[in-house]
């Protein structure tokens, strides 16, 4: 019923306001749909602040949820996703604000299915396909590039382009396969899977251009997933642009932002790699180089030394200390050949006085009989009796007239004295 009022008679306001709180409470659970716009979590509180504004006209209302529901909500909820909140009104009078209370909270569009790619993805990361120690590395120069694309797309171009100009001599094996529809998913697997097989191929490119998240939905398939994990080649993902994320990129060995950077990212620069080696290259002469010099200065320092500077110097040295002990050895040997000669001299004129023979020639003479026997007593020599006497220098035959016999004990022969023949 509308409100009976005059300017003699007005409501006031509080009236109003329990007026409109009742014909808002009596609209009862209704469905909105809406974008949200704001999303506020105060500490503290078991309230969460929303502001769902509408798609087309610039209005807003704010939107309370319980925490614990809105915490529960897989996936999360983010600013700008579209939604359709089961809210029930709600009118506050003293501060004259209307609200919504929601009690559901739905994604539609593009948030379900933003959400629904979502929860795949948090299954696939769950079984570990996304694990970044299943990462292979890209090769360096790979062989054989396999590429799957659309026929004739601008994916497709700016990859052979792009990569021949980086280096000429790379070979690609091209598969092509529908980049959007139905059919995408199947006709990409397919071709990643007989590139697989071709033991040429040593990396994977799967190339597309951007579009919208409809438009890259397939590459957002769990089969093609899954098939991209099973491979044994490297696979470089090169689906949109930066900020598009399907679920192909997570999958893959190397994310690339466009087709382009996938080129970048498969096959080296040559202009790159030739400065690399020029820098190498000087590196290693100026390394070689200094080596040389340091080597070479070692060498001098040896050489400037007396022994290598003249070799022969130490066998001079040698050579004059072997003639010095020649010397010596000769000197003493002389020396010692000398006393020798003396001492035997010594000893032979020793011998030569004790020899009977230097006694025969001090004018001694030894008496023998015809046998030869040496007569020493006049008892053995009678008259008569043929004799030898032995001198220095021969034998005397004699006979004996006669003999004449001495007192030794009272006379002694001089030493000059003849004896008797």
């Amino acid at each position: 019923m509308a409100m009976q009022t005059s300017p003699e008679a007005p409501a006031p306001v509080r009236q109003v306001a329990n007026a409109i709180s009742g014909w808002i409470d009596r609209l009862g659970a209704i469905w909105v749909e809406g974008q949200v716009a704001q999303v506020s979590r105060r500490p503290g509180m078991a309230t969460v602040f929303l502001t769902l504004r509408d798609a087309v006209a610039d209005i807003s209302v704010p939107v309370t949820c319980a925490r614990t529901y809105f915490d529960g909500l897989n996936p999360p909820l983010v600013e700008g996703a579209s939604v359709v909140v089961h809210a029930k009104p709600s009118y506050y009078a003293n501060r004259g604000t209307l609200s919504l209370a929601a009690r559901e909270i739905r994604m539609v569009g593009l948030g379900e299915l933003l959400a629904r790619l979502e929860r795949r993805r948090q299954l696939l990361a769950a079984e570990g396909l996304f694990a970044a120690e299943l990462k292979r590395p890209l090769p360096f120069l790979p062989g054989t590039v396999g590429l799957v694309t659309a026929h004739g797309s601008a994916a497709e171009r700016d990859v052979l382009e792009n990569a021949r100009r980086r280096w000429p001599a790379v070979r690609f094996e091209v598969r092509y396969a529908a980049m959007q529809g139905t059919r995408a998913a199947l006709e990409v697997i397919e071709a990643v899977e007989r590139l697989d097989r071709d033991p040429g191929v040593d990396v994977i490119v799967v190339a597309r251009g951007g579009g919208s998240v409809e438009d890259l939905l397939p590459f957002s398939d769990e089969g093609l997933v899954r098939a991209v994990h099973a491979v044994r080649t490297p696979v470089v993902s090169a689906i949109g642009h930066e900020p598009d994320t399907p679920l192909l990129d997570l999958v893959a060995d190397v994310r690339a932002s466009t087709p382009t950077d996938a080129a970048k990212l498969v096959v080296p620069d040559v202009a790159e790699e030739r400065q690399r080696v020029s820098a190498a290259r000087d590196r290693l002469r100026a390394a070689v180089g200094g080596w040389v010099e340091r080597e070479q200065r070692a060498l001098d320092q040896l050489r400037s030394r007396p022994a290598l500077a003249d070799p022969r110097w130490l066998v001079d040295a040698r050579a004059d200390e072997v003639h010095d002990l020649r010397h010596r050895a000769r000197r003493s040997l002389h020396h010692r050949l000398e006393r020798a000669a003396d001492e035997i001299g010594h000893h032979r004129a020793r011998a030569r006085a004790l020899s009977p023979l230097e006694t025969l020639r001090r004018g001694y003479a030894v008496l023998q009989d015809d046998a030869g026997a040496v007569l020493s007593s006049v008892a053995d020599v009678p008259a008569g009796t043929d004799v030898r006497v032995r001198v220095a220098d021969g034998r005397v035959l004699a006979t004996t007239t006669g003999v004449e016999r001495l007192d030794t004990t009272t006379e002694t022969p001089s030493p000059d004295e003849e004896p008797d023949g």
